[in-house]
């Protein structure tokens, strides 16, 4: 799948949050009990938000929990954002509730196409707009979509991957590469993936790389994944040169087989989602690059968009919301605002600190406090 031509919001590298949570890049507040209701007190206009899960990426409790909170409040609306936990039933049932209690909006980031497509069709039968966050529902009805330019953090992996090939395996052809992709439940991996291949696949074509295999990872879990590598890389005699994973969370697994066969810090890994765990491989050299995503954005284009579809003012939803991407399930394109991604290798770690979505403290810890020094990192 591929978007059209995209109108983007504009990356500001400069923010900075006044909060203490940060996505899976946190520890901080906000992270709060996980499935629980945060309705906000502002006594605005009730939007209720719908988050997936936990166990693949804490960015969403961490993240995007209190960065939606806060945009929308801002906007004077009052939030009540729940996460289904992976679970499709309690998925539906949160979304029940959220129609039953006379949400005006329904924003839904969800564990599937299928379960998000019907929620979206039941809150729009009863005449509540639905807003598609962050994953876009194939073949569903939701007018509106937030999220990032999903493509491109594909284009960015493969473009990190192949300066990491460059350095650690140069001279090698082919080189040969294992491919670690998200849920084939989630649109989002299918864009990643068809980022990777606007990079990688001439590499394969013109012989300077072979693919080992490339093997989806159902529910984007890590231990699935350190499990199915860990195959792949035994049933290819432990040879590998460079490893393709499509979130931090994958890649951490990823480079615990890799320590294991003593190969940690020999081939590039990538990764995605600028979380601690993914900052201190970067900076320790385990995995290569990541890709940094401010979620501030994305929560609060939500919120505006959230904003003018309560009032039911849908030609400023229309412009914020000026770019499309296509649904081929649905053959539709859906309104969509996207905000643009971010390349972080090594010598870029302290601007995802200094923009203050991660902090020191959870990154620069034991022998990783002297890289942080060497880099001005504090």
């Amino acid at each position: 799948m591929r978007s059209k031509p995209l109108a983007l919001i504009a990356v500001g590298t400069g923010l900075a949050l006044a909060m203490t949570a940060c996505g899976n890049n946190s520890s901080g507040g906000g992270s709060g009990s996980s499935g629980t209701s945060s309705a906000g007190s502002s006594g605005g206009v009730k939007v209720g938000v719908i988050l997936p899960e936990t166990a693949s990426s804490a960015r969403w409790e961490g993240f995007d929990k209190p960065l939606l909170q806060k945009a929308m409040q801002a906007k004077g609306l009052d939030p009540d954002i729940q996460n289904a936990q992976g679970d499709v039933q309690k998925f539906t049932t949160l979304a029940d509730g959220m129609i039953n209690n006379g949400v005006k909006v329904l924003v839904i980031s969800s564990i599937n196409s299928e379960v998000g497509s019907a929620v979206a069709k039941k809150a729009e039968a009863q005449g509540i707009p639905t807003i598609d966050y962050d994953r876009l529902n194939l073949g569903g009805s939701s007018k509106y979509y937030v999220s990032f330019d999903n493509v491109k953090v594909g284009e960015l992996q493969g473009q990190g991957f192949v300066e990491g090939m460059t350095k650690l395996a140069a001279g090698k052809k082919p080189a040969e590469v294992i491919e670690i992709e998200g849920a084939p439940t989630d649109n989002n991996a299918t864009l990643f993936h068809d980022g990777q291949e606007k990079v990688l696949k001439p590499k394969y074509d013109a012989g300077d790389y072979k693919l080992v295999q490339s093997k989806p990872i159902d529910d984007w879990d890590n231990q699935k994944g350190g499990q199915d590598f860990e195959q792949i890389l035994t049933g290819n005699g432990q040879k590998v040169d460079g490893v393709v994973a499509a979130n931090d969370g994958l890649a951490g697994a990823v480079i615990t087989v890799l320590k294991k066969y003593g190969l940690n810090g020999k081939v590039p890994v990538t990764g995605q989602d600028a979380t601690p765990d993914g900052l201190k491989a970067v900076l320790t050299g385990d995995q290569y690059m990541t890709v940094f995503k401010p979620i501030d954005q994305e929560a609060n284009a939500t919120a505006e968009l959230a904003a003018a579809l309560a009032k039911g003012d849908t030609a400023a939803a229309d412009k914020l919301a000026n770019a499309t991407v296509h649904d081929p399930n649905g053959n539709r394109d859906v309104k969509s605002a996207l905000s643009t991604p971010i390349l972080i290798t090594k010598d870029k770690v302290k601007s995802v600190i200094d923009a203050a979505f991660v902090k020191a403290s959870d990154v620069c810890t034991g022998d990783i406090a002297a890289i942080c020094t060497q880099l001005g990192i504090k």
